[in-house]
Formats: C-alpha cells, structure tokens, sequence
C-alpha cells in the first residue's frame, strides 16, 4: 500500500444522485464526496444500500442507463470535468481510462462468446488492434492474471472456468487496455478464503507493475485492511467518516464504523459479537437529522433534529458526520489483528 500527495487522479465533490420512483424523483446518494490519488487504493465500505455502487456507476457515466440522473456535484478524473459528458466521451473513457470489475463475474462475461473474444473486443474498440494482434494480447493478458495454459483456454467460454478463475478473466477485461483507474465491486465475494487471497495479492501485483489506482467496493472490512491505504465510509446515501486505513481502524470517529468494526468475529475472543440493531433506511424513508440515530446507541435528541450534521474535518486525513465525535470515545480494532482470513485474533 502506499500514499500519495498533490493533485488527485479522481476528485469527487458534493455528488447527488436520483432516481425515479411512484412517489416521484428520490436522491439515493447525496453529497458523496472524495478523492483517490495517483497509484492509490481507496475502500468504499457500508452495508448493501449504503450507495456504494451507485457512486461507483455515476463516475463511469452509468446511473443514466439504470435510469438516474447526477442532479448535483462534481467528478474531476485526471483534470476533467466528467458531470454532464457526452455519452460519446463517456464510451471513449470506459475501458480505456476508467474500468470496473462488476460484482458476480459469471453474470457479467457472455455465456456466448469465448473470453478471448470478449477480452479481444476491449483491445479492437480502444485501441484499434485487428483480431489477430487482441487474440495474441488476450493470451497474454490471462497468463499475466495466472490462467493456466492461456493459448488454450483463450478458445473457452465463461462456464467452463471456476468462479476464482471468472474473477481472473473479468480482471483481465478490465485492465486490458492499462486504465488509470479500476474500480473493484465486492470482487472477493462468494470466493473461499484462499482464492479470495489470490484475487487481493492479483490485484496488488497489478498495480504494482502499472500504477493503476484502485477503488475497492467492499463491506469486508478484513479485506480493506489488507489491500487499502485510506477507507470511505457510506452510510444511507452519505459518507459518514473517511481517514486512513489504520487510523480508522484503531480509532473510528463514527458510530457506525466502530459498529462495523465490532461486528468482526476474532478467534479466542470472549467477548460476544457487537450487532448493529435494524437495518438502512431507504431512500425516501425520511429520517430527520443523523440518518443512523434509530441505531446508534449514542444518539441524543439533537441528533434527531430536521439539520442533517456536515462531515467535519477532524485532521489532515480524517472526518466524520457525528454531532458527538468530540464527546465520545469508540473502540477500534488494530490492523493487525485481522488476519488474510479475514477472521480477526485476540
């Protein structure tokens, strides 16, 4: 992992984004903002409904294929304005400078075409290759992703891989034409452990290599510890703390982080399990003030007030939406105590 200071690769700014419903138009993220810099791995962390994905999508100019819209905000990569791009410039940039590696592989890649030819059709839209330079560089893009015999299973299709091996292929299509920004959609889940720590070391050696910038989509927080240099974390539609990796982890400024963080099972523990009681609120359900204070055991009634609490620059790294950050102390967990498992120890 590593750090990086000056002008960001992706900036991110009091993004907005809506999408229709019976009772009208309904935001389901608002006012995201954050940055990830040149050769840099960030974390998007939050359970299902936090608007991960959605901020993930708005960046590569897909929210309108699922029907949204960007209603506020601002997404700079690599010094251009990307809100209100042309789907033309938009086409031009997905794949060749912004890739995404979509959750569940297997419904991802076409059941009909071999991956060869659908790794080879990255390569002749972007960069012009003719079908027999993208065939020999597909080859070449599996053997680097460690796809045994790649000369030879180039020719198969998607159901005759494994799911780690489908996680390699859609690995392959993404950096085929060397963006300079991967995002990376929960691309561990439904693998077992030890495949799960081939695609983290895979993705590792990638940017190593090439630089590339990485933002990893997750609610695994033992994988973020492992592969993130800093962590942003959303909670119904918002982001609710940012900081580095380790000074997250060791001393989370929002309740909700410290829930999550209490939630890891830790092997010889005897403490029981910390559950976070209900579930997100959807969008449009209306909740005054701090959007997690029907689950959080620290809120009081200011808390629940109509004034939606801004995230407050805590340090040079580190923020948080809490109204009692300065009040109250949480429980971390070390970096360290979480094993490639993904089971933390005592």
């Amino acid at each position: 992992m590593k750090t990086t200071a000056g002008t960001p690769l992706l900036a991110v700014n009091g993004l907005t984004v809506e999408f229709p419903t019976t009772e009208g138009w309904l935001p389901v993220v608002e006012d995201v903002s954050f940055e990830v810099g040149h050769g840099e791995t960030i974390g998007l962390v939050g359970e299902s409904g936090s608007g991960k994905t959605v901020s993930s999508l708005a960046v590569l100019g897909l929210v309108g294929h699922q029907g949204g819209r960007i209603t506020k905000g601002s997404i700079r990569f690599d010094g251009h304005e990307l809100v209100g791009s042309s789907q033309r410039e938009m086409r031009h940039r997905r794949g060749k400078e912004i890739s995404m590696i979509f959750q569940q592989a297997v419904r991802s890649l076409n059941p009909a075409y071999t991956v060869g030819d659908q790794i080879g059709e990255t390569l002749r839209r972007h960069l012009g290759m003719s079908r027999r330079a993208a065939r020999q560089r597909s080859i070449e893009l599996l053997d680097r992703v460690h796809i045994p015999d790649a000369a030879r299973r180039v020719r198969d299709y998607p159901h005759m891989f494994s799911g780690g091996m489908l996680q390699r292929v859609m690995i392959a299509v993404a950096v085929a034409c060397e963006p300079k920004l991967l995002f990376a959609d929960e691309p561990t889940t439904a693998l077992d452990v030890s495949v799960q720590a081939t695609v983290l070391e895979l993705l590792e050696d990638l940017q190593r290599d090439t630089g590339i910038s990485i933002v990893f989509i997750s609610h695994d927080l033992a994988v973020i510890a492992e592969i993130c240099d800093r962590v942003v974390v959303m909670y119904a539609g918002q982001v609710v703390e940012q900081g580095s990796a380790e000074e997250l982890f060791v001393h989370p400024e929002h309740p909700y982080t410290a829930g999550l963080l209490g939630s890891i099972p830790r092997l010889g523990a005897t403490r029981r399990l910390v559950a976070i009681p209900g579930t997100v609120p959807p969008p449009g359900s209306n909740v005054s003030g701090c959007r997690f204070h029907p689950r959080c055991p620290y809120a009081m009634a200011r808390c629940c007030e109509d004034t939606v609490p801004a995230l407050v620059q805590l340090t040079d790294t580190a923020s948080s939406r809490c109204l009692r950050t300065a009040e109250i102390t949480l429980d971390g967990i070390t970096i360290e105590a979480i094993t490639p498992e993904g089971v933390g120890v005592p």
